[in-house]
């Protein structure tokens, strides 16, 4: 092993035990370990500009103001409201679809300030009702995610493989590529939650939930997310800027769809059109950036780098390899579901994404197969953290808000897990055959 391999392995290691550890922020441990990749000389400072201007970074920079444009002019808020007064009418049964109308916003927006926005909502609503919160808080986190997965942009987990995929020599995604996989995930999953979580999670004598207000602002950092509270304020609507803001954010979507122009290109667009338009001062602009994520994105693919770079990655690979030679493509694409899985509920998304997407490709090509369904799966499983509370952002605001129990999250999380997973691997070898 050479010299920067160890070096590399090292980082590596002690970025895993620090954020296992969880007593510094995320976005601090992934900046802290391609400094010191950078002062080795392991990593060029070309490579890591390369990391911090990526397509990925981009657009997600760019999409997070637009998200914080749409919540400032009142229309998310706007949209809450329709939901409370639907779930008034219909009672219980209103609850969950006003979950199933946060799911389809949360395929375009980021789900952090959707959840911190809908849970005091969701909450107040079964309380009114006399149910228990701890019913649907711990859905609405899931819910998000699985519809998360149902296009490139749901998640930074997808745009983030879809560039690592790019530096590994593949073309890039499109962004609905990922939804024939993504979709039934998400409605399998949905159905389970809405046939089976109520009554695993219902215990009306622990009714204590907390404020929003109230959230732990270390454990949001550790999550990832910033200041939840920053999310909290309610909004009056402005319809002009309301309105600009919708049409801008359907543009930028319905040009990445259709393949006009790369998703970072009219994310960008879009963003500078808003402050253009003075729907968003540029002040309030850099505040929706949400800059703890992506250091440690750009963090984690300076990681990324190093492992590729210093053959380190091509070693990883060659220890899965030859852990399932001998074997069929599909055996191939289950271990490392499974492996992306369990390392998901360990470490962020993101690293986790950085981590396996070299090694999936390789595996691919030792197998002499098309990449895709294994990268895909890379994307599904990396975002399918639900066995523990802090496996996924939106985890943490919900376990905090309810006062859940860790093993809550085990109860409910793993067999959806499960679920997803048997779900994820029929749909990959039917969309994408290897």
């Amino acid at each position: 092993m050479t010299l920067d391999q160890l070096l590399t392995l090292l980082v590596l290691a002690t970025v895993v035990a620090a954020l296992i550890w969880d007593k510094v922020r995320a976005d601090v441990v992934a900046l802290s370990g391609a400094a010191f990749l950078l002062i080795t000389g392991v990593v060029r400072p070309v490579e890591v500009q390369s990391a911090f201007a990526s397509p990925a970074i981009m657009a997600l920079a760019s999409l997070f103001v637009i998200a914080y444009a749409l919540e400032l002019s009142g229309l998310l808020d706007r949209a809450i409201a329709l939901g409370v007064s639907l779930c008034k009418r219909m009672g219980a049964k209103g609850i969950w679809l006003l979950l199933s109308m946060i799911g389809c916003a949360s395929c375009f927006l980021n789900s952090t300030p959707i959840v911190v926005l809908g849970a005091p909502v969701i909450r107040d609503i079964a309380q009114s009702l006399g149910q228990s919160p701890k019913r649907y808080l711990m859905p609405l986190s899931y819910i998000t995610v699985l519809t998360g997965c149902c296009t490139l942009i749901g998640t930074s987990t997808n745009l983030l493989v879809d560039d690592m995929a790019r530096v590994a020599g593949q073309p890039r995604f499109g962004f609905f590529e990922i939804t024939p996989v993504g979709l039934p995930v998400a409605i399998v999953g949905g159905l389970y939650l809405l046939l089976v979580s109520g009554r695993m999670l219902a215990r009306p004598e622990e009714e204590t939930p907390k404020r929003p207000k109230a959230i732990d602002p270390h454990a949001i950092h550790s999550a990832q997310i910033g200041d939840a509270t920053l999310f909290a304020e309610p909004r009056a609507l402005q319809p002009r800027k309301a309105a600009l803001a919708a049409g801008i954010f359907v543009g930028v979507i319905t040009l990445a769809a259709f393949n006009i122009a790369p998703i970072a290109a009219t994310a960008l667009t879009g963003a500078v059109a808003l402050i253009l338009l003075r729907v968003i001062s540029p002040d309030e602009a850099y505040a929706g950036l949400k800059p703890e994520i992506l250091i440690l994105i750009a963090g984690m693919v300076v990681l990324g780098i190093a492992m590729d770079q210093s053959g380190l990655a091509s070693q990883a690979s060659r220890l899965l390899i030859a852990s399932v030679e001998g074997l069929s493509p599909l055996v191939a694409l289950i271990v490392l579901y499974g492996v992306t899985m369990v390392l998901t509920e360990l470490l962020s998304n993101a690293t986790v994404a950085v981590l396996v997407t070299p090694v999936a490709v390789a595996l691919a090509d030792s197998l002499g197969v098309s990449p895709r369904p294994f990268l895909i799966a890379v994307m599904i499983a990396a975002s399918a953290a639900f066995a523990t509370p802090f496996g996924y952002q939106t985890n943490v605001i919900v376990y905090q808000m309810a006062g859940y129990r860790y093993m809550d999250f085990v109860r409910v999380g793993l067999p959806l897990n499960l679920i997803t997973f048997a779900v994820a691997i029929l749909a990959i070898q039917a969309a994408f055959p290897f």
